[in-house]
């Protein structure tokens, strides 16, 4: 959304598209999961008396529409790039398919999943926990607005305390946020690290990926 309300900021999006390509040179391997909460949720819509999965649904057809803007971004960087859909939009993206996603990944393609996992009442997360574990990442990099785990919300909490490592049974022993538990426990199974920074810092990706203290690490 970037300053907006709702919708895709344009600005933002050529941001993201240039730190991405950025890492893409360095050779790193780029998958991306995104969300559609600036343009519906599904869990707001049931709240509102719409029935839950087809709020769902709308919110996964939402991650594609966000995938086809970013797609096109990183394309404005010369960056090839893969778009592909849990929900089968054969006009618009590939269908998901691992050994497919893979295969673009080891030539220098940018994957982008769209669609969720496909099924409603799993989230973002849970997709791009699962994502990852299918094409056998080494990291999931978790973009937020805040710079890492704190003891609790930052932006509510002026004494709140940031956590640089912190193991997945001390976040789940402390009740902190770091994703929904689906998705927590799923990388946890695992063994699958994450790390959680702030994307809207400019230089912050690059800084992850060269193994700069940036953000919190969770791992076992």
């Amino acid at each position: 959304m970037g300053e907006r309300q709702y919708g895709i900021d344009p600005n933002r999006l050529k941001e993201y598209a240039q730190e991405i390509k950025q890492i893409v040179d360095k050779g790193v391997e780029v998958a991306i999961v995104i969300g559609g909460g600036n343009i519906f949720r599904g869990l707001s819509g049931a709240s509102a008396g719409m029935d839950r999965v087809q709020g769902d649904h709308m919110g996964m057809l939402a991650t594609v529409i966000n995938g086809l803007a970013l797609q096109s971004a990183l394309e404005n960087e010369d960056i090839p790039t893969r778009l592909q859909s849990a929900i089968n939009i054969n006009e618009v993206a590939e269908p998901f398919i691992r050994r497919k996603a893979m295969r673009h990944l080891e030539k220098g393609r940018v994957v982008i999943f769209g669609g969720g996992t496909g099924n409603p009442y799993f989230t973002t997360d849970s997709a791009a926990v699962l994502r990852a574990i299918e094409i056998k990442a080494d990291v999931i990099l978790k973009g937020t607005r805040v710079d890492g785990i704190y003891t609790s919300d930052p932006e509510k909490d002026e004494l709140a305390q940031k956590f640089d490592f912190i193991s997945f049974e001390d976040v789940l022993q402390k009740g902190l946020k770091v994703m929904d538990t689906t998705a927590f426990t799923l990388s946890q199974e695992n063994e699958l690290p994450i790390i959680v920074f702030d994307m809207n810092t400019k230089g912050n990706l690059m800084k992850v990926v060269s193994g700069e203290k940036i953000g919190t690490k969770v791992n076992l």
